[in-house]
């Protein structure tokens, strides 16, 4: 696994962060927000590009791509996996984002509307499209296995890794490089999301304004960040000698078909999602012990959630322990599913479950366990992560402790 957030670009650092409650979510430096409703969100602070690419390739790519090589990066490290000219066409990227290259695109118009098309770089439409993080990585690890990117807002990543092992199961593949990358905290892309009203306008308070299933709630916090994990075929993985940290056991997928941008009040798209991932997973809801909600802090999104996880798990509802690490990460859009998936997998590691901060007056129409405020230690055997898109696009992943 690797990632990089707002609450760390280390796995160990970013599960402390998270666990503790400790945001990094401050006031937006890389542009000037003085004018804009929501001048607030989650930013990378420990990234350093130099030391995945050279400057000069840097130029040509947007950072969402700069993230999604670094994630890809660390995860083969991590998974200790050296490819070569044997397997290297055994191993596949699925790599995505919700936006893709919105800073390159606005920088180039610039230079267009400053100094005309000559101005423009070569390089523009390959160092912004959503797809090239996947070309990228294939290319600089020399993978030759399947090239592919799934887009569905901020459900892409958790699509990816999906689809990812279900290449693997159907043959296609030993390994997959799986997840996505987010950089969207730009003029354009903050000016939407304003005029959409859908971000908290919490200004003076940012570690506190992302807070899912709060009563005071109002509005998602924006982040950027990345991750990619390792997905390997069991047998494979064993042969090796591979340090394995979970088993992706279940996915599932489901369209609201309600609205482009909020969920339907009975959660039936989530409860069909949901209930899809644990059917493939081939267990019953109860045994599911946590879930990573989508949770997004948006009044309309976590009651949808919750009254889809009500109905999905039924009497085991009030069992089940449900978080939001959005509370502490803010929304990373396209990325957001890999890097909770990871927060999952931690959770089975080391039998914990990170809580949801800020939540000091809960929702009454919110009403199940959200661990408010502190983690948890708990007995986490299997462990399940949604994600939800603009489109009414949803996905949820089952994994489960490896023994």
């Amino acid at each position: 696994m690797g990632l990089v957030s707002p609450v760390g670009g280390k796995l160990d650092v970013a599960w402390e962060n998270v666990c503790s409650g400790n945001s990094q979510i401050g006031e937006i430096t890389n542009f000037d927000a003085s004018t804009y409703p929501t001048r607030i969100a989650g930013t990378v602070r420990d990234f350093n590009a130099d030391d995945y690419l050279a400057p000069k390739d840097q130029r040509k790519n947007d950072p969402f791509i700069h993230y999604g090589i670094a994630v890809s990066t660390e995860a083969l490290r991590d998974a200790g996996l050296a490819v070569t000219e044997e397997n290297g066409h055994r191993i596949g990227v699925a790599m995505g984002a919700g936006i893709g290259g919105i800073r390159f695109i606005e920088d180039n118009v610039e230079k267009l509307q400053k100094g005309g098309v000559r101005k423009v770089s070569p390089f523009y439409i390959p160092g912004s499209i959503i797809n090239m993080t996947s070309g990228q990585v294939s290319i600089l690890q020399h993978l030759t296995g399947p090239n592919l990117s799934i887009v569905t807002a901020c459900a892409t990543s958790t699509h990816c890794i999906g689809i990812a092992g279900r290449t693997i199961a159907y043959g296609d593949a030993d390994v997959m490089l799986a997840g996505g990358s987010e950089y969207a905290t730009t003029p354009s892309a903050m000016a939407g999301f304003c005029a959409a009203r859908a971000m908290t306008t919490r200004n003076d308070d940012p570690t506190r304004a992302s807070r899912p299933f709060d009563v005071d709630r109002d509005g998602f916090v924006l982040s950027n960040g990345g991750g990619c994990v390792v997905l390997e075929e069991l047998e494979h993985a064993k042969a090796r000698g591979a340090r394995i940290y979970a088993e992706l056991i279940g996915f599932g997928m489901s369209g609201d078909a309600y609205h482009i941008t909020s969920p339907p009040e009975d959660g039936e798209g989530a409860r069909k999602c949901m209930t899809a991932a644990i059917r493939d997973a081939g267990i019953d809801p109860g045994d599911v012990d946590y879930l990573n909600a989508h949770g997004t802090s948006t009044p309309a999104g976590d009651i949808g959630e919750t009254v889809g996880i009500r109905r999905t798990f039924g009497d085991a509802a009030d069992r089940l322990m449900v978080s939001s690490t959005k509370s502490s990460t803010g929304h990373m859009l396209g990325a957001a599913g890999v890097v909770e998936a990871i927060f999952c997998i931690q959770s089975l590691v080391h039998q914990a479950v990170p809580p949801t901060v800020n939540l000091d007056n809960q929702d009454p129409a919110c009403d199940l366990d959200y661990v408010p405020n502190t983690a948890r230690d708990a007995r986490v055997r299997i462990a399940m992560s949604n994600s939800f898109g603009f489109g009414g696009t949803n996905g949820s992943l089952v994994f489960r402790a490896f023994e």
